[in-house]
């Protein structure tokens, strides 16, 4: 086997898929309230939100309504463009590591590196649990530049973690940095 990939999911992952719609869900309700409030006339079937006075409670429901629904539009759009996703492809017989990964659009929409297997030094391993657990393998180059090659969000099992970093240091060939 002279050549590993491993693709990275983006954003288009389960749980921004959940709160995608969840948000766009609350903030049309919201919405819809305000507005009957401000239209006197139920718009929502469930509730008679046409009771409610439009200054200040209407307004203000109409005001986090529509902003729930631009948070949800834009995530949405992120997992219609997959942002953060792509893949990590290291090839022996080229020597060549490329990672790729999607951006937003725009004219630096794609990022693609590559660099030599000879330019690597070693695989670093970052755990950091707490509050905000973080667990990350980096690719870290000869010139002490470190490039994230796992992705971002919901952390992996240390387990998980230890094991794809030695299986990748040893694939490659060189040190495995931040496991003890």
């Amino acid at each position: 086997m002279s050549i590993k990939t491993d693709n990275i999911t983006g954003s288009r992952r389960v749980s921004n898929y959940w709160w995608a719609t969840v948000i766009m869900t609350g903030g049309f309700g919201f919405f819809l309230a305000g507005m009957s409030s401000y239209l006197k006339v139920n718009l929502l079937p469930f509730t008679s939100s046409a009771q409610l006075l439009f200054i200040p409670q209407g307004i203000i429901m109409t005001f986090y309504g529509t902003i729930a629904v631009l948070l949800s539009i834009f995530l949405w759009l992120t997992i219609l463009w997959n942002v953060g996703g792509g893949y990590n492809e290291f090839d022996k017989t080229k020597g060549i590591v490329t990672i790729f990964r999607s951006g937003f659009p725009g004219k630096n929409r794609n990022v693609s590196l590559t660099y030599r297997i000879n330019e690597i030094q070693a695989i670093k391993v970052s755990i950091q649990d707490g509050l905000t657990p973080r667990r990350e393998i980096y690719l870290k180059t000869k010139d002490s530049r470190e490039i994230p090659l796992t992705r971002v969000g919901e952390p992996l099992p240390l387990a998980e973690i230890e094991e794809q970093a030695a299986e990748l240091a040893q694939f490659l060939g060189v040190i495995l940095e931040g496991i003890s």
